[in-house]
């Protein structure tokens, strides 16, 4: 079985991913609280933002790492403080830098490992009142391709990007019919996303099946970031 690593999977995209994958991965979740429920894993109590990585506790060969840590902060450019742009930027990036060089030594001992990470459709839609969120994003984005290219063909890494799914950090922007209705109208596929739609991509990636894919940002979004719909 692969050695899967899950930094965040108690809930949300995370949880998603663990319980698709639970069957054929031995799954190592860092996150501050355990999964409520009975996905089959180990879990390690770990916050990204103040924890060092306990790395004598994972395997000395991890074939996919998946970082799921994020935020939603929207506010107007004007309302923004450079503590804000640098709060998104540890949480989005930073972070996930400091955790990949932790792992790099496990990562490049497997033949194939899978690294996936997350972006926005943000990062290359213009969208009023995401100029924090936008600018942590594009920076995964970028830092993805270069990592791909420089650890190909050791490492695979790809991005998945969304639009506004629904998972607990999303809930205030949808936790009214009146807001779903809203969000379902903004994609052209007209609905907006579930976090099994990113688990299903995310284990495509882990797999064997994504052994030919690498360098990517795919943009899983209901169409957003790609067609014009006239309605």
């Amino acid at each position: 079985m692969k050695n899967i690593v899950l930094i965040g999977g108690s809930y949300g995209i995370g949880l998603a991913i663990a319980e698709l994958m639970q069957t054929e991965s031995n799954l190592f979740i860092l996150s501050r609280t355990a999964p409520q429920t009975n996905v089959r894993h180990t879990h390690i109590p770990f916050d990204v933002t103040a924890d060092e990585l306990p790395i004598a506790q994972l395997p000395a060969v991890i074939d996919g790492f998946v970082y799921c840590p994020g935020s939603i902060n929207l506010r107007p450019f004007r309302g923004l403080k450079l503590e804000n742009f640098e709060q998104d930027m540890q949480i989005n990036f930073f972070q996930l830098v400091r955790c990949l060089q932790a792992l790099l030594p496990n990562l490049t001992a497997s033949s194939s490992a899978s690294v996936v990470l997350f972006s926005s459709v943000a990062a290359t839609m213009g969208m009023p009142f995401h100029s924090s969120i936008s600018a942590a994003k594009a920076a995964v984005e970028g830092f993805a391709r270069a990592l791909a290219a420089e650890y190909a063909p050791q490492l695979r890494v790809n991005v998945i990007a969304p639009s506004l799914t629904h998972t607990p950090l999303a809930d205030k922007f949808l936790n009214s019919e009146l807001k779903q209705e809203k969000a379902n109208d903004r994609h052209p596929l007209k609905r907006y996303g579930q976090a099994q739609d990113l688990a299903e991509m995310a284990a495509f990636l882990l797999r064997d099946q994504g052994s030919w894919m690498s360098g990517q940002v795919l943009h899983l979004d209901g169409g957003m970031s790609r067609l014009l719909v006239h309605s």
